[in-house]
């Protein structure tokens, strides 16, 4: 073992982590404030500068915000894929990957997802999927409208799936390759038939036929994948950059 794999961590990290510990020990939900920063401070036996160090760390994962003024403070949030989109973005970058690899990523991906969720869905679940279905519908003509239940239907099978991973990488995933950051846009038509495979992978998931819903995600994705691939071969082939 090198000697560089035997190097302790830096000491805001590991406060970092006591911190989340805390948080999870405490029961704290989003909204709630931590303890003020006298407190942490002797909690931690640290200095003020490697608790701040520590606190903006949290924040940048989405684990925390930093709310100024008096009464402020670190305040707990929900985390969501923005830290770990940032991460693979950053790698990705280094490595001169196209945004390809995204596309190729959730191909597989997704599929399996889908594959989960039809075994594990609930009625709950199939609710607010067939209320995402009408919305869209109902507003198809309606790119931003269009665009936000588009993500929300794939954000929701994910959480169906009952795989925090696969909930987490879609959503980091689909934000490296956001296609209003990158200039995708979706025709009318192209819309309509968005929804209609949207259709066959919630009635695939309704019959609960993991075999189907696999297949039908698929056969979306390849969609998805040959109409960029056709409209917009500049954006697919281009590097990934963390922006």
């Amino acid at each position: 073992m090198s000697s560089a794999s035997l190097r302790p961590q830096k000491t805001a990290l590991l406060v970092a982590q006591q911190i989340v510990a805390g948080i999870q020990q405490r029961g704290n939900v989003p909204g709630d404030r931590l303890p003020p920063e006298k407190e942490m401070l002797e909690l931690y036996r640290i200095g003020r500068g490697t608790l701040r160090e520590s606190l903006r760390y949290l924040e940048f994962q989405g684990l925390i915000s930093l709310k100024p003024g008096p009464g402020g403070g670190p305040v707990v949030e929900r985390p969501n894929g923005a830290g770990l989109a940032t991460s693979i973005a950053l790698l990705l970058q280094m490595e001169s990957a196209p945004y390809r690899n995204i596309v190729e990523a959730r191909g597989t991906l997704e599929p399996a997802m889908s594959h989960q969720a039809a075994t594990r869905i609930s009625e709950e679940d199939l609710d607010l999927l067939k209320d995402n279905l009408d919305r869209m519908l109902s507003s198809i003509e309606d790119p931003a409208i269009f665009a936000e239940t588009n993500q929300e239907f794939h954000d929701l099978i994910a959480q169906a799936s009952g795989n925090a991973l696969f909930a987490h990488l879609i959503d980091a995933l689909r934000g490296i390759l956001d296609g209003t950051s990158i200039g995708i846009e979706y025709p009318l038509r192209r819309r309509v038939a968005v929804h209609q495979a949207h259709q066959r992978i919630y009635e695939s998931l309704v019959a609960h036929d993991p075999d189907v819903a696999s297949e039908t995600m698929r056969e979306h994705i390849g969609e998805y994948t040959k109409y960029i691939e056709a409209k917009y071969p500049e954006v697919i082939d281009a590097p990934i950059s963390w922006t």
